[in-house]
């Protein structure tokens, strides 16, 4: 029987012994249409003219919640007084050869070193987009954080780095990072994966935070819409959201990207079947993984909430350097 390296829990209603599974699993692409989406893609290259690089100077800590924008999924969060950074990216190229990969369009939109203390880090799942493993590294070693991750990532980190201190859970289970801020696991409809044989033998998740006063924040690092039954289950279980953290681009072509990534109309729906109150995108504009151009989401969005008659401060993209503050309760 084949083993899964990372993880050899009980098998659940997602994991089946060997690979984990979506709650609505899509049917893999095969290596053919993997092969003819990067080779078309290699001819829409964006252009080499970016945005002018915006920095945000972060304070130590926000007694409050603010979002700023680093580039692509990686975030820092400040709430309620802790530090959190989400799916931290700061290498230049994504890909499992160095010097391979997309590369990066625009610089990380936070320093590394005008980063505050950080107290956790989220980790959303394994992607080289969304797991940087040598910042990981450089971030355990200059903070020693907690580093929140689905199952099986503590494994996978662990190989490269034993000390750090990862936290592997499962979708519906909670970590407690201070008296007034609490994150948990839940699912999104993705899938994980560094190499060819690894393929969902790690976790992914979205996450929320909660605190006692009734603050909540959902954050989905990637995901498809699927049948749309996981969403409702946010404020179902949590409360109404705050804030919710959405992922706008990487989703053309759809024929290939549908069953992992959400586009922006998908992205909106999302909004509108968890109530939150304030939504803002990521995942666009940093690295070239797709074939829409580079300000496209941000475009498309606009289209959509216009068509559904919604205003624009309702969901705002987040470009890297940019950093909103808003209440938390």
């Amino acid at each position: 029987m084949p083993r899964n390296p990372f993880y050899s829990g009980p098998v659940s209603d997602h994991f089946d012994g060997l690979r984990f599974h979506s709650p609505r699993e899509p049917e893999a692409n095969s290596l053919l249409e993997l092969a003819w989406m990067n080779a078309v893609k290699t001819a829409r290259f964006w252009p080499p003219v970016t945005p002018e690089p915006r920095f945000d100077r972060p304070p130590q800590r926000h007694g409050g919640l603010r979002i700023a924008m680093i580039g692509h999924a990686s975030l820092l969060v400040q709430v309620a007084g802790t530090n959190l950074l989400v799916d931290p990216v700061y290498a230049d190229r994504l890909g499992p050869v160095p010097g391979t990969g997309p590369r990066r369009a625009q610089p990380p939109g936070i320093r590394f070193d005008d980063l505050p203390p950080i107290d956790a880090i989220l980790l959303t799942h394994n992607h080289y987009d969304h797991m940087d493993i040598p910042a990981l590294i450089r971030l355990s070693r200059r903070w020693e954080p907690r580093i929140i991750a689905p199952l099986g990532n503590d494994v996978l980190i662990h190989r490269h780095d034993p000390g750090a201190g990862v936290e592997a859970y499962d979708w519906g289970e909670t970590a407690v990072l201070s008296p007034r801020l609490a994150v948990h696991l839940e699912p999104a409809f993705h899938w994980s994966g560094r190499g060819v044989a690894d393929r969902r033998m790690t976790l992914w998740c979205s996450f929320v935070l909660t605190s006692p006063g009734g603050g909540v924040l959902y954050h989905v690092g990637d995901t498809a819409y699927g049948d749309g039954r996981i969403f409702p289950r946010i404020p179902e279980r949590f409360g109404r959201p705050d804030v919710a953290i959405l992922p706008i681009g990487a989703y053309e072509p759809r024929w290939f990207m549908q069953a992992q990534h959400v586009n922006p109309n998908e992205a909106v729906q999302i909004m509108l079947d968890t109530g939150a109150r304030r939504a803002f995108g990521h995942h666009w504009g940093t690295f070239q993984m797709t074939y829409e151009a580079q300000e496209e989401p941000c475009h498309e969005l606009r289209r959509v909430l216009d068509a559904r008659g919604l205003p624009r401060r309702c969901f705002q993209p987040l470009s890297p350097g940019e950093a909103v503050e808003l209440p938390w309760r």
